[in-house]
């Protein structure tokens, strides 16, 4: 008899994940989908970074290493945050993980406990809410529309605030919006949390080489809430290393050992030949996949451009990442003659049918009016799948 634990039928399957399998099913019948609902560069990881872990399969990199990671790693990390984000991480502070989606929920275990509130700027990556619903803590959702660039205020997260609020999850740049906070806003949001000692904040920040305007913020740059911040981060974004499956974090002491003691009774060290290859990433100069930032900013303008050409359609600029998020709540209640769209999770199935392009309802996100586009593909298929979804919508009526 089949009998699954309450915990995983309780645990949603992630959105993205889902659609891009419908994208893969359809092309495998031969279909010609584009699929843009995955968050992954289109590049290859640089060629660097592929000769150091060929270099570590050399040299038998091939034991058992420290839960945390290589202390040459962590050295290397702890002198990256000092370089690009002028932190003071030390390498015990620090904790590799198999994909910054592990760090993340390192944390999660180790800080909440059943009840505990957790908040959530929203739009959110699919993956936060479900992490703290694993942990038995309850998502509290502040929301953001596209109105104010999908950006909450200190005065929301104090009016979200409870006695069972511990922890605030949010990334910048954003997954899915691309919105970047700059360093003004971060000092209003570092405010509540020295107002507030007992909450934590985990500061995603995996796409912080992704940034087009101005440069990116870190959180824990204020002093005052140094030791309340665990900062996130990794190389599958900036280095196009997804499949190396290599995160890290830096935090106060006492959560990187408690994170490193949870690690230790799920995975123990990440591939010993991914902390080689992203021991070269971290100790490259961010200039060496700029190449890669500049693609994406051409590619943000054509799209911004083709988008707002088609009707219905509420988009901003983001500032950073390779997603737009347009609001797509004008079509809800139409129809082509043969599908009814009443929601986002409708409209993305119709496109995908229709148009044969893949993306992403807002629902996943928690944002319901919206829909997530990745712009990382090439800059042909990106105007063709535009094309599609001019003409797909214009059926709409």
């Amino acid at each position: 008899m089949e009998q699954l634990s309450d915990r995983i039928l309780g645990l949603s399957e992630s959105a993205t994940i889902a659609m891009s399998q419908k994208s893969r099913e359809l092309q495998e019948q031969g279909i010609d989908v584009i699929n843009l609902s995955l968050g992954e560069p289109d590049f290859n990881t640089p060629d660097f970074v592929k000769d150091a872990a060929k270099e570590g399969i050399d040299q038998n990199y091939t034991k058992y290493m420290a839960v945390p990671g290589y202390l040459d790693l962590r050295q290397a990390i702890s002198n990256k945050f000092k370089r690009d984000n002028n932190l003071d991480y030390s390498p015990e502070q620090i904790v590799v993980s198999t994909g910054a989606k592990q760090s993340i929920t390192n944390v999660v275990l180790c800080l909440i406990n059943e009840g505990d509130e957790v908040l959530l700027p929203s739009p959110y990556w699919v993956t936060y809410a479900e992490i703290v619903k694993l942990a038995g803590g309850v998502p509290v959702f502040i929301d953001a529309g596209i109105d104010v660039d999908f950006k909450i205020t200190a005065e929301q997260l104090q009016a979200k605030t409870t006695s069972k609020t511990k922890l605030m999850i949010f990334s910048s740049p954003c997954n899915p919006t691309g919105t970047v906070y700059t360093k003004a806003e971060l000092r209003g949001i570092a405010d509540y949390f020295e107002n507030n000692k007992n909450v934590n904040v985990i500061a995603d920040e995996i796409y912080e080489h992704i940034t087009f305007e101005g440069k990116h913020e870190s959180l824990a740059q204020f002093d005052a809430i140094y030791d309340q911040v665990i900062t996130i981060n990794g190389v599958s974004k900036a280095f196009a290393m997804t499949g190396w499956r290599v995160g890290y974090m830096g935090a106060p002491l006492w959560i990187a050992k408690a994170c490193t003691k949870m690690q230790g009774q799920f995975t123990s060290g990440t591939c010993s030949i991914g902390q080689r290859a992203a021991k070269a990433a971290v100790e490259a100069d961010p200039k060496e996949t700029s190449y890669m930032t500049e693609a994406f900013d051409r590619r943000r303008k054509l799209v911004h451009g083709l988008l707002s050409e088609i009707p219905g359609l509420k988009i901003n600029m983001p500032k950073g990442a390779f997603y737009f998020f347009p609001d797509v709540s004008s079509y809800f209640g139409k129809s082509d003659g043969n599908t009814f769209i009443n929601n986002s999770s409708d409209l993305s199935l119709y496109l995908l049918t229709e148009a044969n392009v893949g993306l992403v309802t807002g629902d996943a996100f928690g944002s319901p009016n919206c829909i997530r586009i990745s712009y990382a593909a090439s800059d042909e298929l990106l105007v063709e799948a535009m094309s599609r979804l001019k003409v797909a919508l214009s059926k709409l009526n």
